[in-house]
């Protein structure tokens, strides 16, 4: 550098200011939160696809190459993609289950799943005092059409209405799976 440094950076402070956040930029936490940012897709992770096949291999890794771990036999299974690849979306099931599923098997749709363990009211407004129009089973599928203020509307043999955002698995944004690590 030919000229003389500018004066904010001659202050010790901001000089260490500088270097740390470059050395944040250049160490493996940076690039595995820079990384976090930045998927395949160009989609959040984690995300909620629905299984798009009646029957979809679950494998050990990304590739035809790993073997089968189980098969998923419900179409419109609402998924939590948790990592991916180029082709591959590893996922979580409303059991916990973690595997890989090819992207080609996914849709972007939303559907949510029942999770109380009795029938829970699908009211015709976001509250409880509000008509029960229908009641959503046990592990029951249903179109998730929006959620706002701990209600979810949602859409399930023809029937629209509101279901308490807690009764369904679906629409929590945090991760549901914590794989285990790779050996």
């Amino acid at each position: 550098m030919n000229g003389p440094v500018e004066p904010s950076l001659r202050r010790p402070g901001v000089v260490a200011i500088v270097l740390l956040a470059a050395a944040f930029a250049l160490s493996p936490l940076g690039a595995a939160v820079a990384d976090a940012r930045r998927t395949p897709s160009g989609l959040p992770v984690p995300r909620y696809v629905t299984l798009k096949f009646g029957s979809v291999n679950a494998r050990s890794g990304p590739g035809d190459d790993y073997p089968a771990l189980w098969v998923y036999q419900v179409r419109g299974l609402p998924v939590q993609v948790i990592a991916e690849t180029s082709e591959w979306r590893r996922i979580c099931d409303p059991d916990r289950g973690v595997a890989w599923v090819h992207m080609r098997t996914t849709d972007g749709r939303r559907n949510v799943m029942g999770l109380a363990p009795a029938p829970v009211p699908i009211q015709s407004a976001a509250r409880t005092d509000s008509r029960t129009v229908a009641l959503l089973r046990p592990r029951a599928l249903a179109a998730l059409q929006r959620c706002e203020a701990g209600w979810c509307r949602i859409k399930a043999d023809g029937v629209s209405g509101w279901v308490r955002e807690s009764s369904l698995w679906g629409v929590d944004d945090r991760p549901q799976c914590v794989p285990a690590p790779a050996r």
